[in-house]
């Protein structure tokens, strides 16, 4: 993968319904560290790109997609940018667009669970599917065939799992997925028929332990360059995963990238749920990046947060 594809890529306020964990496992590369991936783009286009983020975590989609429109005419080929654009888009019901950037994103990365679950959920909220667009995408493509059964397997589409899957080669995968949906279509009629509630638990295919176990150990070796490399990478996969946030956030403290530590750790405070351990972990990392910004007013607010454990 090349430096220019991991510019920031991870989903900030998901508007996707709850979907599975990223059917693939992406290694961190040696190109570098976060901060290299940033130094090679200009003052501009970061500053325009973490307002966008900003703007879009507080539900400002317009002008979170004007900004996302500027940073494209800095770089017209960041798919990423298609992908942040597909998103946008959809949150503030412009279907037509939203679906436009979407299949850009997902022609230059097929391979991405992500992206393709953008385009998916697009198809779904426009009561279509995405067979109407697959002359538009590589819809042959093995990795977008294989996390496209893994999302309908996710969201119980048994049918149009098994049709994916049975229009595959057989492989390990094919095999496995297909014997999994068979046993969730059985236990389903199982539950129907005795009226009792039998909790289907989805196996992991995404690497989220594997991430958490890397971070936990460079951050303990207070390695901050690697940290943050590996928790953009996490965010690429599980974007609604709040440990990634904070670790990110943290790193990018470390690292003396204060304002954007803010924007990651504010996005990340929409997924933190009632893990309160968590919150005061991030609270604290926002009143240390506010206070050297000085922001003290931001700062206090997050340090009373802190205080209360809420």
């Amino acid at each position: 993968m090349r430096r220019r594809d991991y510019i920031i890529i991870f989903a900030l306020g998901v508007v996707l319904a709850p979907s599975p964990s990223c059917a693939q496992e992406n290694e961190v590369g040696e190109e570098g560290s976060a901060e290299l991936f940033l130094e090679e783009y200009t003052d501009e286009f970061q500053e325009k790109f973490f307002e966008a983020l900003k703007q879009k975590g507080i539900e400002n989609y317009d002008r979170a997609i004007n900004l996302f429109l500027e940073c494209k005419r800095l770089d017209p080929s960041n798919a990423v940018l298609d992908h942040e654009l597909a998103k946008a888009y959809l949150a503030s019901k412009q279907m037509v667009l939203a679906q436009q950037y979407a299949i850009s994103a997902v022609n230059a990365r097929p391979g991405n669970y992500w992206v393709l679950c953008t385009l998916v959920d697009i198809a779904r909220r426009q009561g279509t599917g995405l067979e109407e667009v697959q002359e538009r995408i590589p819809y042959k493509n093995i990795q977008l065939q294989e996390n496209l059964a893994l999302i309908y397997f996710a969201g119980e589409n048994y049918d149009n799992a098994l049709k994916i899957l049975n229009g595959m080669k057989g492989s390990a995968f094919s095999e496995d997925l297909t014997t999994r949906v068979n046993n969730a279509i059985k236990k389903k009629e199982i539950t129907v028929m005795e009226k009792d509630t039998i909790i289907e638990e989805v196996p992991k295919y995404g690497p989220m332990d594997n991430f958490i176990s890397k971070i936990s150990d460079y951050l303990a070796k207070s390695d901050f360059k690697n940290a943050a490399a590996v928790s953009w990478e996490a965010l690429e996969n599980f974007p609604a995963q709040a440990y990634f946030y904070y670790a990110y956030g943290q790193s990018l403290n470390k690292l003396k990238k204060h304002k954007e530590a803010v924007a990651i750790l504010e996005s990340g405070l929409d997924y933190l749920l009632d893990d309160v351990d968590l919150a005061n972990k991030m609270y604290k990392e926002l009143v240390d990046a506010n206070n050297a910004l000085g922001n003290s007013s931001k700062a206090n607010m997050y340090l009373s947060k802190l205080k209360s454990g809420s």
